[in-house]
C-alpha cells in the first residue's frame, strides 16, 4: 500500500513528527470579546487557571456549552478527586509524555513538583524512560496508566493491586483523569498551543511507536 495522498503532499511519513513550522491555529480570545452569557464561565476559569483563558480554554470556549461541561469535569478531577495530588499530576504528565503534549507538560511539571513528585521521576519520564526512583504508589500509577493507555487493557493482577492500594473510587477517578487528559492533549496538539512568550519546548518530540518502545521496554 502506498503512502496516503495527504501525507505525500505534506512530505511527511506516517507517524512522523514535524514541529518546525507549527504556529498556533486559534487567535487568543479576550474576556471582553466573549458574549455576556459566556462570561460567568470565563470567571470560573480565571479563578483556577494559571493560563488565564489560554491553554486548552482558548479552544474550549469556542464551544461554550461543551466548555462548561468540560470545566466542571476538570474541576472535579483536578481539585476534588479522591486521588492524592502528587499521583494525579503524575498521571497527567504520563499522558503529556505519551502525546508529545508540550503545553500540558510545561503547565503541569511545576505543579507536580510542588505536590511532591520528585524531579528525578519527571526527568526520566521527560526523556521517555521508565522512572528509576518511583515510590511504590507512583510505580503502581505508572504501570496502570501505561497499560491502559498503550495496551487499552489493565491485567487482572494490576487492577486488583490498584484497587487494594487505592480503593475502587480512586481507581475509577484516575482512570477518568487519564482519559480526560488524552482529550486535553488532543485539543492542545490539534490547535498547536505554544509555550507562552515563545518559551522552549520542554519535550523532545518522539514518534508514537518510539514512545511505546521505550516506555514498555
Amino acid at each position: 500500500m502506498g503512502r496516503p495522498a495527504g501525507l505525500s503532499r505534506l512530505g511527511m511519513a506516517p507517524g512522523s513528527v514535524d514541529t518546525a513550522s507549527m504556529t498556533e491555529r486559534l487567535p487568543q480570545l479576550s474576556y471582553e470579546s466573549l458574549p455576556e452569557s459566556v462570561r460567568p464561565l470565563a470567571d470560573d476559569i480565571l479563578k483556577v487557571s494559571s493560563a488565564k483563558l489560554g491553554g486548552p480554554y482558548n479552544a474550549l470556549l469556542r464551544s461554550p456549552e461543551m466548555a462548561r461541561r468540560c470545566f466542571d469535569l476538570l474541576d472535579y478531577l483536578r481539585f476534588r478527586t479522591t486521588v492524592e495530588k502528587r499521583l494525579n499530576e503524575f498521571a497527567i504528565l504520563i499522558q503529556a509524555r505519551l502525546s508529545n503534549a508540550q503545553y500540558e507538560w510545561w503547565a503541569h511539571e511545576p505543579i507536580a513538583h510542588r505536590a511532591g513528585l520528585s524531579e528525578a521521576v519527571t526527568a526520566d519520564l521527560r526523556e521517555c524512560r521508565r522512572p528509576a526512583s518511583m515510590r511504590d504508589d507512583e510505580r503502581l500509577v505508572f504501570d496502570y496508566c501505561l497499560q491502559l493507555s498503550l495496551n487499552h487493557r489493565v491485567p487482572d493482577a494490576l487492577w486488583q493491586q490498584a484497587v487494594d492500594a487505592m480503593g475502587e473510587q480512586a481507581v475509577i477517578d484516575i482512570t477518568v483523569l487519564s482519559g480526560t487528559y488524552v482529550m486535553v492533549s488532543m485539543l492542545l496538539n490539534a490547535t498547536q498551543v505554544g509555550i507562552p512568550d515563545g518559551g522552549a519546548l520542554p519535550l523532545t518530540e518522539l514518534d508514537p511507536l518510539e514512545i511505546r518502545r521505550r516506555l514498555l521496554a
